[in-house]
């Protein structure tokens, strides 16, 4: 397969280059099988009371003081025809990006726009189709023109709630304000993982190619290859479906050939910049609590009513973090 689709070099791909052996797609808790699902809501039984909590019973436990509010400054409204997609920034991980992203989405960049590329098992990627093109591309008003990379940090000081099991892509992994991330050592280099979910900077060839205003969300099997040769800046909270099931392009990496195959993205806003009474209600499960623990543990040895055998080991992007709407008085 050609690396670059036509009227891209590949200086200019703007994006991962491929998704390489296809493997299956790791879906959040809330698309889980039907069986899963109906295992989860089952009934606890005497034996179930006794034993560990399951997920669902960890979750109904779970106290106001276990969810947190995203920060509107750090929340991204993408609305499509079908509904919207949030999304949280990370500027702990990448703030000269998210620091761009935010000027692009107050000045209205992306309005107007579309989701041009859907490679399936990999990505999808949005932004101005015409970037390539210096007479059709739109301009980035005063957004800056150059960024340093920002494929990883230092983790001195960083907030990081470590999983017990070991990782094939690093001495060791975790969360960082709920974030998937992970790191040399304590002193060491940090960086946020590509999981399911992840909202990526495309770049071409030069590693300080990428200014965050072509982005991309993995929809399939975490190609975690891809950490640390990419500046990730966020991950989707909630709309991951209006995504991933999107028809797949059929070009080259998976661009949309023609104009009319593209998804049009009207608006893509700041939360901070959509009055409040518009905004979501949505709260995310904190990273960095018992509460957590007890969370990540109940699917790493899953005992609900489906399964026979507990795992006893749990893959970083295996950790889907839940979302809700608060109840009234709570958010």
């Amino acid at each position: 397969m050609p690396l670059v689709a036509p009227g891209r070099s590949s200086a200019t791909i703007r994006g991962p280059p491929d998704a390489g052996v296809p493997m299956p797609v790791l879906s959040p808790l809330r698309t889980l099988l039907p069986a899963l699902l109906l295992g989860l809501a089952a009934p606890a039984s005497a034996d179930d009371a006794a034993g560990p909590p399951t997920t669902q019973q960890v979750l109904d436990a779970s106290q106001p003081s276990d969810w947190r509010t995203p920060d509107p400054a750090n929340t991204l409204y993408m609305d499509l025809e079908g509904g919207r997609v949030v999304i949280e920034l990370a500027p702990a991980f990448a703030p000269e990006h998210v620091a761009n992203i935010r000027t692009l989405a107050r000045e209205g960049f992306w309005n107007g726009t579309s989701l041009y590329r859907s490679h399936d098992n990999f990505v999808v990627q949005f932004g101005d189709a015409d970037a390539d093109e210096p007479a059709l591309a739109k301009s980035i008003g005063s957004a800056k023109s150059a960024l340093p990379a920002e494929f990883e940090r230092s983790a001195r000081g960083l907030p990081f709630h470590p999983l017990p099991d070991p990782d094939g892509w690093a001495a060791e992994v975790g969360f960082s304000d709920g974030f998937p991330a992970a790191r040399e050592s304590a002193e060491g280099q940090a960086w946020m993982a590509h999981c399911y979910g992840a909202l990526g900077a495309g770049r071409g060839m030069e590693a300080d190619s990428s200014i965050g205003a072509e982005l991309y969300v993995v929809t399939g099997q975490s190609p975690r290859q891809l950490d640390r040769n990419i500046t990730v800046v966020g991950r989707v909270l909630s709309g991951m479906e209006l995504l991933s099931a999107l028809p797949r392009g059929t070009g080259p990496l998976g661009f949309y050939e023609t104009e009319a195959e593209r998804t049009p993205i009207p608006s893509l806003r700041l939360a901070s910049d959509v009055p409040e009474d518009e905004r979501e209600r949505i709260e995310v499960l904190r990273t960095d609590t018992a509460t957590f623990d007890a969370y990540v543990e109940s699917r790493r040895n899953r005992r609900d009513a489906f399964y026979k055998r507990p795992a006893g080991h749990v893959d970083l992007c295996n950790i889907a973090i839940p979302t809700r709407v608060p109840s009234d008085g709570e958010g």
